[in-house]
């Protein structure tokens, strides 16, 4: 199948001042598909090549026109304001949602072409006329998705979870008790409750865009790291907070942070208000409040580098395995043919 695909947002490292946390699955989502036969061609701007200067070593192709394309692929962009919803040309524009908007126009609208919107952020409205097209597929990355959606969680490499060692990463020397890479967006509340109380106990940092943060003097934020440096930080740290948005914690949709972490043998507390908690984490690391992340901290840092600590990162990545990537292709294939069929029939009727 000849795929097109938009997405925003980089293959390779990128550029440091980006919040494209699409980098961590993307590019392993795609070349399993490339594997598998397909074939892909991108359809938004080549933001590697034009903003990081990286061509890919011309692994990809890119398209600005409207090729043949046997079925859409969309991460689903939304409107920013002042953003992408000004006019092409203006300082700061970027155009991303008037190319979406094209090409939903030009492909699913009248062309009937089979179409995947895989609404990552959460930003399509239930009530979306999207949702109710015979041809197009919603896909969210929630346990728990809106109704009528498919679920398809952000994959995580079978050979990176094959390769982690739970021994070698228990041993492993870390510095900070607490670490985190990740933009502040509406993880407020999960900040104030669980992560700040205990930052004020521990050794730790925090990576990303983090712009409102006056309530915190105690936290040792640095600002966005580069990519490549977010292993690192992880690899330094005995632990990390699974914060989320309340709109993500209420359907169980996790971000790609937890297998960042846990290949880095960096252990994930959840807090308790993410639905399913569990299916993420073992109930050891599920807490309730911020006395209750300082008390497991605690314990991690008398069990590091023991047996225990060990079973507990062999349990952490057990739970990937909802995430693997091999699962996930198998889920995105089942959902273009099922579109594929929807519009073999609707021309047959026709």
């Amino acid at each position: 199948m000849r795929i097109g695909y938009s997405f925003w947002g980089f293959l390779g490292n990128g550029i440091t001042d980006t919040p494209d946390g699409g980098r961590s699955h993307r590019r392993p989502l795609i070349d399993a598909l490339l594997d598998r036969g397909h074939e892909i061609v991108f359809l938004q701007a080549n933001r590697d090549l034009i903003e990081a200067g990286d061509g890919l070593g011309n692994a990809y192709a890119f398209h600005s026109g409207s090729p043949d394309i046997d079925a859409l692929f969309l991460e689903w962009r939304w409107a920013i304001n002042g953003r992408n919803t000004t006019r092409c040309g203006a300082e700061g524009h970027t155009c991303d949602l008037h190319r979406q908007t094209e090409l939903v126009t030009r492909y699913t609208v009248r062309r009937k072409t089979p179409t995947v919107i895989w609404d990552k952020d959460r930003k399509l409205r239930s009530e979306s006329v999207w949702r109710r097209v015979p041809h197009a597929t919603v896909c969210e990355a929630a346990l728990k998705p809106t109704p009528g959606a498919q679920r398809l969680l952000f994959p995580v490499d079978d050979r990176l979870l094959t390769a982690a060692d739970p021994v070698a990463l228990a041993k492993r020397q870390r510095d900070l008790v607490l670490g985190y890479v990740g933009n502040q967006y509406d993880r407020d509340e999960h900040f104030d409750r669980f992560f700040a109380p205990a930052a004020a106990c521990f050794d730790h940092l925090v990576g990303g865009k983090w712009t409102k943060t006056g309530r915190w003097p105690h936290v040792r934020f640095l600002g966005r790291l580069p990519f490549e440096a977010v292993h690192g930080v992880y690899g330094r740290s005995l632990a990390t907070i699974l914060m989320l948005p309340e709109t993500y914690a209420a359907v169980g949709q996790m971000t790609q942070r937890i297998f960042e972490a846990v290949l880095a043998g960096c252990l994930p507390l959840a807090p308790a208000d993410i639905v399913h908690a569990d299916r993420f984490v073992p109930k050891e690391l599920i807490v309730s409040s911020g006395d209750e992340a300082i008390e497991r901290l605690t314990h991690l840092q008398r069990i590091a580098g023991t047996q225990q600590h060990a079973d507990l990162i062999a349990a952490c990545l057990d739970r990937l395995d909802l995430f693997r990537l091999s699962r996930q292709v198998d889920v995105l294939e089942a959902v273009l043919d099922t579109a594929a069929g929807t519009v073999a029939i609707e021309r047959g009727a026709a």
